[in-house]
Protein backbone atom coordinates (compact mmCIF):
# COMPACT_ATOMS: atom_id res chain seq x y z
CA UNK A 1 0.00 0.00 0.00
CA UNK A 2 1.65 3.35 -0.74
CA UNK A 3 2.29 5.97 2.20
CA UNK A 4 -0.24 8.73 2.18
CA UNK A 5 1.04 12.21 0.61
CA UNK A 6 2.78 13.93 3.14
CA UNK A 7 2.58 17.44 1.44
CA UNK A 8 -1.07 17.51 2.15
CA UNK A 9 -0.28 16.96 5.98
CA UNK A 10 2.56 19.26 5.92
CA UNK A 11 0.18 22.47 3.70
CA UNK A 12 -2.56 21.40 6.38
CA UNK A 13 -0.49 21.65 9.68
CA UNK A 14 1.07 24.86 8.37
CA UNK A 15 -2.69 26.38 8.34
CA UNK A 16 -3.63 25.51 11.25
CA UNK A 17 -0.53 26.07 13.28
CA UNK A 18 -0.47 30.12 11.93
CA UNK A 19 -3.99 29.92 12.65
CA UNK A 20 -4.11 28.78 16.29
CA UNK A 21 -0.60 30.22 16.97
CA UNK A 22 -2.16 33.43 16.13
CA UNK A 23 -5.28 33.17 17.87
CA UNK A 24 -3.61 32.14 21.11
CA UNK A 25 -1.33 34.89 21.20
CA UNK A 26 -3.74 36.79 21.24
CA UNK A 27 -5.64 34.65 23.69
CA UNK A 28 -2.52 34.65 26.53
CA UNK A 29 -2.75 30.87 25.65
CA UNK A 30 0.06 28.63 25.81
CA UNK A 31 -1.07 25.48 25.67
CA UNK A 32 -3.61 24.51 22.70
CA UNK A 33 -4.68 21.78 20.29
CA UNK A 34 -3.25 22.80 16.83
CA UNK A 35 -4.11 19.33 14.21
CA UNK A 36 -7.23 17.49 14.75
CA UNK A 37 -7.12 14.88 12.63
CA UNK A 38 -7.77 16.99 10.03
CA UNK A 39 -6.35 14.68 7.64
CA UNK A 40 -7.86 11.16 7.15
CA UNK A 41 -4.49 9.70 6.16
CA UNK A 42 -2.77 11.14 9.51
CA UNK A 43 -5.25 10.62 12.05
CA UNK A 44 -3.35 12.97 14.86
CA UNK A 45 -4.13 15.06 17.68
CA UNK A 46 -1.00 17.71 17.87
CA UNK A 47 -1.09 19.87 21.04
CA UNK A 48 1.63 22.53 21.52
CA UNK A 49 2.58 22.68 25.41
CA UNK A 50 4.86 26.14 25.53
CA UNK A 51 7.59 25.03 22.86
CA UNK A 52 6.97 21.16 23.41
CA UNK A 53 4.93 18.80 21.20
CA UNK A 54 2.70 16.18 22.46
CA UNK A 55 1.17 14.25 19.49
CA UNK A 56 -1.48 11.64 19.98
CA UNK A 57 -2.05 9.28 17.03
CA UNK A 58 -5.57 7.86 17.30
CA UNK A 59 -5.37 4.28 16.47
CA UNK A 60 -7.41 2.85 12.87
CA UNK A 61 -6.95 0.13 10.49
CA UNK A 62 -4.30 1.73 8.38
CA UNK A 63 -3.51 -1.13 6.18
CA UNK A 64 0.31 -0.36 6.58
CA UNK A 65 2.70 -2.84 6.95
CA UNK A 66 5.01 -3.24 9.78
CA UNK A 67 7.89 -1.04 7.72
CA UNK A 68 5.22 1.24 6.06
CA UNK A 69 3.80 2.60 9.25
CA UNK A 70 7.65 2.84 10.93
CA UNK A 71 7.98 4.86 7.90
CA UNK A 72 4.54 6.49 8.09
CA UNK A 73 5.19 7.35 11.90
CA UNK A 74 9.24 8.62 11.09
CA UNK A 75 7.67 10.67 8.07
CA UNK A 76 4.81 12.44 10.19
CA UNK A 77 7.39 13.34 12.72
CA UNK A 78 9.68 14.84 10.33
CA UNK A 79 7.25 16.98 9.03
CA UNK A 80 6.47 18.37 12.19
CA UNK A 81 10.04 19.33 12.76
CA UNK A 82 10.36 21.19 9.61
CA UNK A 83 7.04 22.65 8.92
CA UNK A 84 6.87 23.68 13.11
CA UNK A 85 10.68 24.39 13.10
CA UNK A 86 11.07 22.26 16.03
CA UNK A 87 14.06 19.40 17.53
CA UNK A 88 13.30 15.87 17.74
CA UNK A 89 13.62 15.73 21.28
CA UNK A 90 10.80 18.61 22.20
CA UNK A 91 8.12 15.95 20.06
CA UNK A 92 6.43 13.42 22.59
CA UNK A 93 4.67 10.88 19.86
CA UNK A 94 2.15 8.96 21.48
CA UNK A 95 -0.26 6.17 20.51
CA UNK A 96 -3.96 6.86 21.85
CA UNK A 97 -5.81 3.46 22.79
CA UNK A 98 -8.65 3.02 25.15
CA UNK A 99 -7.20 2.66 28.72
CA UNK A 100 -9.16 0.95 31.59
CA UNK A 101 -8.90 1.09 35.16
CA UNK A 102 -5.31 0.96 36.42
CA UNK A 103 -3.81 1.11 32.63
CA UNK A 104 -4.87 4.74 33.00
CA UNK A 105 -2.29 5.54 35.98
CA UNK A 106 0.55 3.26 34.98
CA UNK A 107 3.98 4.93 33.80
CA UNK A 108 4.70 4.19 30.16
CA UNK A 109 8.48 5.45 30.54
CA UNK A 110 10.81 6.11 33.06
CA UNK A 111 12.69 9.41 32.20
CA UNK A 112 10.75 11.92 34.05
CA UNK A 113 10.02 15.17 31.80
CA UNK A 114 7.74 17.64 34.22
CA UNK A 115 7.77 21.34 33.27
CA UNK A 116 5.34 24.17 33.84
CA UNK A 117 2.75 25.67 31.83
CA UNK A 118 0.44 28.51 32.25
CA UNK A 119 -3.05 28.94 31.49
CA UNK A 120 -5.60 31.82 32.23
CA UNK A 121 -2.76 33.04 34.70
CA UNK A 122 -2.32 29.82 36.56
CA UNK A 123 0.65 27.58 36.44
CA UNK A 124 0.32 23.59 35.99
CA UNK A 125 2.73 20.85 36.20
CA UNK A 126 2.67 19.14 32.88
CA UNK A 127 4.49 15.65 31.74
CA UNK A 128 4.89 14.77 28.14
CA UNK A 129 6.72 11.61 28.50
CA UNK A 130 5.71 9.40 30.98
CA UNK A 131 2.31 9.27 31.26
CA UNK A 132 -0.53 8.34 28.49
CA UNK A 133 -2.29 12.02 29.04
CA UNK A 134 -0.04 15.03 30.01
CA UNK A 135 -1.61 16.16 33.65
CA UNK A 136 -3.98 18.95 31.77
CA UNK A 137 -6.63 18.30 29.59
CA UNK A 138 -6.67 21.01 27.48
CA UNK A 139 -10.65 20.37 26.02
CA UNK A 140 -11.69 21.24 29.59
CA UNK A 141 -10.32 25.05 28.75
CA UNK A 142 -13.09 27.12 29.12
CA UNK A 143 -15.47 24.36 31.76
CA UNK A 144 -12.14 25.42 33.98
CA UNK A 145 -13.00 28.73 33.92
CA UNK A 146 -16.73 28.72 34.18
CA UNK A 147 -15.57 26.73 37.64
CA UNK A 148 -13.46 29.56 38.57
CA UNK A 149 -15.97 32.35 37.96
CA UNK A 150 -18.65 30.31 40.38
CA UNK A 151 -16.14 29.81 43.08
CA UNK A 152 -15.78 32.58 44.59
CA UNK A 153 -16.47 32.28 48.80
CA UNK A 154 -17.75 28.09 47.70
CA UNK A 155 -17.12 25.15 49.47
CA UNK A 156 -16.37 23.14 46.60
CA UNK A 157 -15.64 19.30 45.92
CA UNK A 158 -13.33 18.15 42.68
CA UNK A 159 -14.17 14.08 42.07
CA UNK A 160 -12.04 12.13 39.98
CA UNK A 161 -9.59 15.08 40.27
CA UNK A 162 -7.13 13.57 38.29
CA UNK A 163 -4.08 16.38 38.74
CA UNK A 164 -6.70 18.63 40.40
CA UNK A 165 -6.49 21.41 37.77
CA UNK A 166 -10.54 21.93 38.88
CA UNK A 167 -9.29 22.70 42.45
CA UNK A 168 -6.36 25.18 41.05
CA UNK A 169 -8.98 26.92 39.26
CA UNK A 170 -11.76 27.50 41.90
CA UNK A 171 -9.32 27.95 44.81
CA UNK A 172 -7.64 31.01 42.37
CA UNK A 173 -11.64 31.72 42.08
CA UNK A 174 -11.88 32.30 45.76
CA UNK A 175 -12.89 29.46 46.91
CA UNK A 176 -13.55 28.85 50.91
CA UNK A 177 -12.23 25.46 50.35
CA UNK A 178 -11.43 22.60 48.08
CA UNK A 179 -11.66 18.66 48.68
CA UNK A 180 -9.91 16.85 45.96
CA UNK A 181 -10.43 13.36 45.59
CA UNK A 182 -9.19 10.79 43.55
CA UNK A 183 -7.99 7.17 43.63
CA UNK A 184 -4.47 7.69 42.19
CA UNK A 185 -1.70 8.99 45.04
CA UNK A 186 0.18 9.55 42.06
CA UNK A 187 -2.05 11.91 40.84
CA UNK A 188 -3.32 13.19 43.81
CA UNK A 189 0.26 14.49 44.76
CA UNK A 190 0.48 15.93 41.48
CA UNK A 191 -2.44 17.83 42.35
CA UNK A 192 -1.13 18.81 45.97
CA UNK A 193 1.66 20.01 43.51
CA UNK A 194 -0.46 22.43 41.21
CA UNK A 195 -1.66 23.90 44.28
CA UNK A 196 1.23 24.72 46.09
CA UNK A 197 2.49 25.80 42.88
CA UNK A 198 -0.18 28.52 42.93
CA UNK A 199 0.25 29.19 46.45
CA UNK A 200 -2.73 27.13 47.39
CA UNK A 201 -1.81 25.41 50.60
CA UNK A 202 -3.17 24.96 54.44
CA UNK A 203 -6.14 23.64 55.82
CA UNK A 204 -8.78 25.20 53.66
CA UNK A 205 -7.33 22.57 50.91
CA UNK A 206 -7.82 19.35 51.79
CA UNK A 207 -6.37 15.84 49.66
CA UNK A 208 -8.51 12.38 49.92
CA UNK A 209 -7.73 8.81 48.24
CA UNK A 210 -10.89 7.41 47.63
CA UNK A 211 -12.91 5.26 45.59
CA UNK A 212 -15.20 8.32 44.42
CA UNK A 213 -17.93 5.61 43.66
CA UNK A 214 -17.64 3.95 46.86
CA UNK A 215 -17.03 7.40 48.71
CA UNK A 216 -20.38 8.89 47.14
CA UNK A 217 -21.91 5.45 48.72
CA UNK A 218 -21.25 6.71 51.99
CA UNK A 219 -23.52 8.23 54.56
CA UNK A 220 -22.88 12.30 53.79
CA UNK A 221 -21.18 14.29 56.32
CA UNK A 222 -20.89 17.34 54.35
CA UNK A 223 -22.86 20.04 51.94
CA UNK A 224 -20.80 21.59 49.13
CA UNK A 225 -21.73 24.53 46.85
CA UNK A 226 -19.94 23.49 43.53
CA UNK A 227 -18.84 20.00 43.05
CA UNK A 228 -17.07 18.79 39.45
CA UNK A 229 -17.81 15.68 38.39
CA UNK A 230 -15.53 14.13 35.44
CA UNK A 231 -15.61 10.57 35.63
CA UNK A 232 -13.54 8.11 33.46
CA UNK A 233 -15.68 6.61 30.97
CA UNK A 234 -14.59 2.58 32.37
CA UNK A 235 -12.43 1.78 35.03
CA UNK A 236 -12.08 -1.55 37.06
CA UNK A 237 -9.18 -0.49 38.92
CA UNK A 238 -8.67 -3.36 41.62
CA UNK A 239 -8.07 -0.56 44.42
CA UNK A 240 -12.05 0.04 43.76
CA UNK A 241 -14.95 -1.33 44.77
CA UNK A 242 -16.84 -1.79 42.03
CA UNK A 243 -16.44 -1.42 38.26
CA UNK A 244 -17.70 1.77 37.10
CA UNK A 245 -19.39 2.56 33.97
CA UNK A 246 -20.18 5.90 32.92
CA UNK A 247 -23.18 5.15 30.75
CA UNK A 248 -24.68 2.69 33.57
CA UNK A 249 -23.60 4.33 37.22
CA UNK A 250 -24.17 8.15 36.24
CA UNK A 251 -27.45 8.80 36.99
CA UNK A 252 -26.28 7.34 40.32
CA UNK A 253 -23.27 9.37 40.98
CA UNK A 254 -25.32 12.59 39.83
CA UNK A 255 -27.96 11.91 42.54
CA UNK A 256 -25.12 11.19 45.42
CA UNK A 257 -23.83 14.44 43.95
CA UNK A 258 -26.98 16.23 44.51
CA UNK A 259 -27.43 15.15 47.68
CA UNK A 260 -24.30 16.84 48.57
CA UNK A 261 -24.97 20.24 47.47
CA UNK A 262 -26.43 23.45 49.46
CA UNK A 263 -29.69 24.57 48.12
CA UNK A 264 -28.80 26.40 45.45
CA UNK A 265 -25.53 24.88 44.64
CA UNK A 266 -24.29 23.87 41.63
CA UNK A 267 -22.49 20.76 39.93
CA UNK A 268 -20.37 20.16 36.65
CA UNK A 269 -21.03 17.18 34.71
CA UNK A 270 -18.52 16.04 32.14
CA UNK A 271 -17.68 13.10 30.40
CA UNK A 272 -15.86 11.79 26.92
CA UNK A 273 -17.88 9.11 26.13
CA UNK A 274 -18.59 9.60 22.63
CA UNK A 275 -22.10 7.73 22.65
CA UNK A 276 -23.03 8.69 26.02
CA UNK A 277 -26.89 9.54 26.17
CA UNK A 278 -28.04 11.62 29.75
CA UNK A 279 -30.84 9.89 31.46
CA UNK A 280 -32.40 13.56 31.91
CA UNK A 281 -35.75 11.89 32.82
CA UNK A 282 -34.54 10.40 36.14
CA UNK A 283 -32.97 13.68 37.10
CA UNK A 284 -34.85 16.50 35.89
CA UNK A 285 -37.00 16.51 39.21
CA UNK A 286 -33.97 16.62 41.53
CA UNK A 287 -32.33 19.87 39.48
CA UNK A 288 -32.46 22.06 36.80
CA UNK A 289 -30.13 21.22 33.85
CA UNK A 290 -28.36 22.62 31.47
CA UNK A 291 -26.42 21.71 29.02
CA UNK A 292 -23.17 23.52 28.30
CA UNK A 293 -21.24 21.11 25.38
CA UNK A 294 -21.19 23.52 22.70
CA UNK A 295 -20.56 26.52 24.86
CA UNK A 296 -17.41 24.63 26.71
CA UNK A 297 -16.10 23.06 23.77
CA UNK A 298 -12.69 25.30 22.97
CA UNK A 299 -11.97 27.09 19.62
CA UNK A 300 -8.70 24.93 18.87
CA UNK A 301 -10.98 21.39 19.14
CA UNK A 302 -12.09 20.98 15.43
CA UNK A 303 -13.94 17.51 16.75
CA UNK A 304 -16.87 19.34 18.44
CA UNK A 305 -18.18 16.00 20.35
CA UNK A 306 -14.54 15.73 22.31
CA UNK A 307 -16.66 16.04 25.37
CA UNK A 308 -19.85 16.50 26.77
CA UNK A 309 -20.89 18.84 29.90
CA UNK A 310 -24.11 19.78 32.01
CA UNK A 311 -24.45 22.06 34.31
CA UNK A 312 -26.72 21.19 37.23
CA UNK A 313 -28.52 23.50 39.87
CA UNK A 314 -30.25 22.11 42.86
CA UNK A 315 -33.52 24.01 43.87
CA UNK A 316 -33.01 26.74 46.49
CA UNK A 317 -35.47 24.95 48.61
Amino acid sequence: MPLPDFEIFANRLRKMAKHHDKWARRKGITCYRIYDADVPEFPLAIDRYDSFLHVAEYRRQHGLSPDEYQLWRSGSKQVMQEVLELPADRIFFKEREQKKGKEQYEKRDDRQQEFTVTENGLKFIVNLRDYLDTGLFLDHRITRQMARDQADGKHTLNLFAYTGSFSVYMAAGGAASTTTIDLSNTYLEWARRNMALNGFEGDAHQYIRADVKGWLAEPVRQLYDLIILDPPTFSNSKAMEDILDVQRDHVELIQACLQRLTPGGILYFSTNFRKFKLDEAALSNLAEIRDLSAATIPQDFRNKKIHYCWEFKKPES
